[in-house]
């Protein structure tokens, strides 16, 4: 019955979150359509999904349907740019009457309105419910892992990290003033940490070179790079944390097997910090460790010993050591509370969040790369695991589609051939000539725009692909700042 009830769980997730994801397309879409309509435009078809069309109606003299592919939506303007590509051949635009660039442009910046006031609106959700906030605001160090740059630096458990290579931070994980984006976006080989520490305000150079970063991934196949992401920037060092208690675990594991329980809290491990938990199973070479917990306010000892799952995650051969643990009941850092964010800081945040990554992929001294970035595999994979996994999960996932949609929107303004961005900037460019593009030198750019497109959106899907069949069972997301580090950067 308990298996039954997980596989409808399982269905039931995956329905809502591929239905979310379909949502913000089809909104942004929605806002092209209503343009259209508004500025007189000729709407041949207005799709739900991709693909030949399983049902289809016309009403109105447009086009409606449902294709066979579950992954957004599209409308077709024949007067816009030639889409024959993504959207199929249709009606001669020769016979249509022009538009003007202003009718372009509008309906063109219709679709990242719509997406933005979309985030918007979720903002305002998030606003109302809460996010989940737990121990991520600390920026002082609890662990230093061995074997690595923080290690051999003078940085100090119990220091306070004020800023990192003259950013300023205030939280741990995530993507605005926090410490692990800003040691990820490092640039130079040497990292300088301001720190307080006893009252004093000391300056810390940490050196974490490229080269010894880069030296594993620059050794494996062409092939074996199709599947995986360069390693992000690490110096080994995680946050000061309250308790760590342990949620699910993989049925059988040798976390059951030993006697671990939902709601064990994790003391210690080997004698060390609890954090050293992931480092403890990582070199463990398969002999048991002790972790130190606290069950029904008693404490005791267990001993576990990681063993490689019979389905090992790293395609290479590599041993990726485990105990079975898929999750814990409190992410991590402590008691989770709910912090009310203001929508206006919500969306701030989440164009800063796009600023910080656009301008480090684009920057040659930057190690983080297109291949860092996630397509819809990747996005949708992030929502079912916070759903599935997490309790607070549906309060994060509200709040990843308010980054998502202002994503979506400042993505699809770049100036690119395609995307609406590009539709603006063709418009604009006739304003400038007086007189409309080339018509088949504009179908041969948008042709090969498209084929970068898709070809970009199958980089990142293998990139996808290998990070979730690549993830051990000790791998617990690290794209929010109230979930758990492996091993904290």
């Amino acid at each position: 019955m308990d298996s039954i009830l997980s596989i409808l769980q399982f269905i039931g997730v995956l329905l809502i979150v591929v239905l979310l994801f379909n949502f913000m397309i089809i909104v942004h879409e929605w806002g092209h359509f209503l343009a259209a309509r508004w500025r007189g435009l000729h709407i041949e078809k207005f799709q739900i999904w991709f693909g030949k069309a399983i049902w289809k109606k016309t009403y109105n003299g447009v086009q409606y349907g449902l294709g066979c592919i579950p992954a957004g939506g599209f409308v077709a303007l024949p007067q816009m740019a030639p889409m024959e590509m993504i959207e199929g051949s249709g009606e001669d635009r020769e016979k249509l009457p022009d538009i003007t660039p202003l009718d372009k442009i509008i309906v063109a910046f219709a679709g990242p309105l719509f997406s933005f006031l979309l985030a918007c609106f979720f903002a305002v959700i998030v606003w109302s419910v809460g996010t989940p906030v737990a121990g991520d605001r600390t920026t002082t160090i609890g662990y230093i892992a061995r074997d690595m740059p923080a290690a051999n630096s003078d940085l100090k458990i119990g220091d306070k990290i004020l800023s990192i290579d003259g950013e300023k931070v205030s939280r741990w994980s995530g993507m605005v003033d926090s410490v692990t984006w800003s040691i990820i976006a490092a640039e130079g080989d040497t990292i300088d940490f301001e720190v307080e520490r006893d009252g004093q305000v000391l300056t810390v150079p940490v050196t974490a070179p490229r080269e010894k970063l880069h030296h594993d991934w620059d050794e494996q196949s062409w092939f074996s790079k199709l599947f995986k992401r360069k390693p992000f920037r690490k110096v080994g060092i995680a946050a000061e944390t309250g308790d760590i208690i342990f949620g699910t675990f993989t049925e059988p594991s040798p976390a059951t097997l030993a006697g671990l329980k939902k709601g064990d809290i994790l003391r210690g491990v080997n004698g060390k910090p609890a954090q050293a938990i992931f480092e403890e199973i990582e070199y463990s070479e398969g002999k048991p460790i002790t972790l130190t917990i606290e069950r029904d306010k008693q404490p005791m000892e267990i001993a576990v010993t990681p063993a490689v799952p019979s389905q090992p995650s790293a395609p290479d051969g590599e041993k990726t050591y485990s105990i079975g643990l898929r999750s814990f009941e409190d992410p991590g850092h402590g008691k989770i509370e709910l912090e009310h964010v203001p929508p206006l800081t919500q969306i701030q945040d989440s164009m800063r969040m796009m600023y910080n990554t656009i301008t480090k992929v684009f920057s040659p001294k930057s190690d983080i790369g297109a291949g860092h970035l996630s397509g819809p595999v990747g996005i949708i994979q992030t929502k079912f695991t916070l759903l599935l996994d997490y309790p607070e999960g549906w309060r994060m996932v509200l709040w990843f589609s308010v980054v998502l949609n202002v994503n979506l929107a400042i993505m699809n303004l770049l100036p690119f051939p395609v995307l609406d961005g590009g539709h603006i900037t063709m418009a604009l460019m006739e304003i400038v000539r007086r007189k409309p593009l080339n018509f088949r030198l504009l179908e041969m750019i948008q042709a090969g725009c498209v084929v970068l497109l898709f070809s970009f959106i199958i980089f990142v899907t293998l990139k996808d692909g290998g990070t979730l069949f690549k993830k051990s069972p000790e791998h617990v997301p690290e794209k929010f700042g109230d979930l758990p580090a492996k091993i904290a950067e």
